[in-house]
């Protein structure tokens, strides 16, 4: 703080070693060069990365997470060594604490596939691919035997990043409830899991037809099982004793996974954007919200999820939503001067949540994803490099990323103007056929990218923050279920088998005789 009380940043550490960007607009600019100052001060003395300036650990979900979004590019090596400790003594990927303890309750743990895959598309190592195939293999088939649904082809345990039960359950669910439960975000990561070890098999010339059978069964399961179509989303996760029902809560970080992964096709996966529940400063982790329980996953926005959620929206190619999720990543680090761990959804504030850091490390990762991952469009392929930029108007003008270690090469990376197609590319002054490097370049190389001028339209759903009313404490006496009146509730809606069959105003339901009410 200065003596009149401003906050203020100046760069401080010695970022030459990563990209350098330049852009019309200087703040983003600054919040790039904060963001590289961050990360650098998030790597430990053992070469690996801390989850923030408050937790000093490595943590499975975090760092995947993180990695996948820029840091593979970024700080390969780090990367690796972060994942290696991540990996138990037998060769298995360590699941964080979550509800109940650990895996299998939390099963979010196959996120350290997905990161691996992406070290080795940035970098080409070998080396890495067959160790980190060994891992991932293990590890998939162990969740194969223990927390597979055949029936339904999907994973059982809690979604995936929100392991802190109260936050995002009913308060009626035990741990062995929420293991029964099938979240959406976990699936959409274990569906990546297996396409990602197909193409590692196929890379290392190993029978690939097993992992894309599974991969196919979780895609189709999350199709027919958590698709609400009246909603024009995912659910965030199937919960039930007996009978299982899709909550109809929207969850930000599932649906950006499952449009980033190409789970919905075509209208879909346009639907899927659109419909997602947004508020004035940014995407909640889940809505509508839990009564009584303090922001943190629950009424909260966490920049990780929006960072992903942004480039979903530019995937599906959603101009409104793009811009809103830039806005809501810019707002809070340009305010904050630091990339915050999550804020109130209600205030955009990060006081009043539960917990918090400073530089965590997956919203450090997060702000730099969108330069990378939005403005510039990096697609990391066995083939190659491609190029799908997406540059709102608001954002126009001449981009300048230098310095970027790809593989074998070293490139030089100018964007002009903004748009979402690129109409002209030119690899040292020579024109591409498409925006795409191939895989196997080497050396310092120029590439200039012109875009077409012009966005799609689209729009993104803003709602109010709003909490459900408390749930219903049922109890019955004969043939008949009873309970208190809910504060705000205007009518309460009867499931029989995991299936809506009745909405009643009382506060009381006859059982059918023989019948089953859940």
């Amino acid at each position: 703080l200065t003596d009149a009380g401003l906050a203020t940043w100046t760069l401080s550490e010695d970022v030459s070693a990563y990209p350098s960007y330049r852009s019309d607009q200087r703040l983003v600019d600054a919040l790039y060069n904060l963001s590289l100052e961050e990360l650098k001060q998030d790597v430990r003395a053992d070469g690996a990365f801390m989850a923030g300036k408050k937790w000093t650990g490595v943590w499975t979900r975090d760092i995947s997470y993180s990695i996948l979004l820029s840091l593979a590019l970024l700080e390969p090596g780090a990367a690796k060594t972060s994942l290696r400790q991540k990996v138990t003594d037998d060769g298995r990927i360590i699941q964080d604490t979550g509800t109940g303890g650990s895996w299998p309750i939390s099963t979010d743990r196959m996120t350290w596939a997905l990161a691996a895959w992406e070290v080795y598309l940035t970098t080409g190592d070998r080396e890495w691919l067959r160790e980190s195939y060994d891992i991932i293999r293990r590890s998939a088939e162990a969740d194969l035997r223990t927390a597979f649904d055949s029936t339904r082809g999907l994973f059982y345990g809690e979604t995936s990043f929100m392991d802190w039960r109260e936050q995002s359950y009913p308060d009626w669910m035990e741990p062995v409830d929420i293991y029964q439960s099938q979240g959406l975000s976990t699936n959409a990561v274990h569906y990546r899991t297996y396409r990602i070890l197909a193409q590692m098999a196929e890379a290392l010339g190993e029978p690939e037809a097993r992992w894309d059978r599974t991969a196919e069964d979780v895609k189709e399961g999350i199709n027919e099982h958590l698709w609400r179509e009246d909603d024009g989303h995912y659910s965030a996760y199937r919960y039930g004793r007996t009978f299982q029902a899709s909550t109809p809560r929207a969850e930000a970080l599932g649906s950006a996974l499952a449009v980033l992964s190409g789970i919905p096709e075509g209208e879909r996966a346009t639907r899927v954007v659109q419909n997602q529940p947004v508020v004035d400063v940014g995407v909640p982790s889940f809505w509508p919200y839990i009564p009584n329980i303090p922001p943190y996953h629950n009424a909260g926005i966490w920049p990780f999820v929006g960072a992903y959620w942004t480039w979903a929206s530019a995937e599906a190619e959603n101009t409104p939503a793009v811009e809103h999720g830039l806005a809501s990543l810019y707002r809070a680090a340009g305010l904050f001067l630091t990339n915050k761990e999550n804020m109130v959804a209600q205030t955009g504030h990060f006081e009043g949540t539960e917990i918090n850091s400073d530089r965590q490390l997956w919203s450090v990762a997060g702000n730099l994803a969108m330069v990378y991952r939005v403005f510039y469009g990096m697609r990391f392929t066995p083939e190659g490099l491609r190029f799908r930029p997406f540059v709102p108007e608001g954002y126009s003008g001449t981009h300048t990323l230098e310095g970027v270690s790809y593989r074998d090469a070293t490139l030089d990376l100018t964007l002009r103007g903004h748009g979402n197609r690129v109409v002209q590319a030119t690899l040292d002054g020579e024109p591409l056929d498409e925006p795409m490097l191939p895989a196997d370049l080497e050396g310092p190389h120029d590439v200039r990218l012109i875009l077409n001028g012009q966005v799609p339209e689209g729009e993104h759903r803003t709602v109010a923050n709003r909490y459900t009313p408390a749930t219903p404490q049922v109890r019955r006496a004969d043939d008949v279920l009873q309970w208190d009146e809910i504060d705000g509730a205007l009518a309460y809606r009867v499931y029989r088998n995991g299936t809506p069959v009745d909405t009643t105003g009382r506060l009381r339901y006859p059982v059918e005789e023989n019948g089953t009410l859940s």
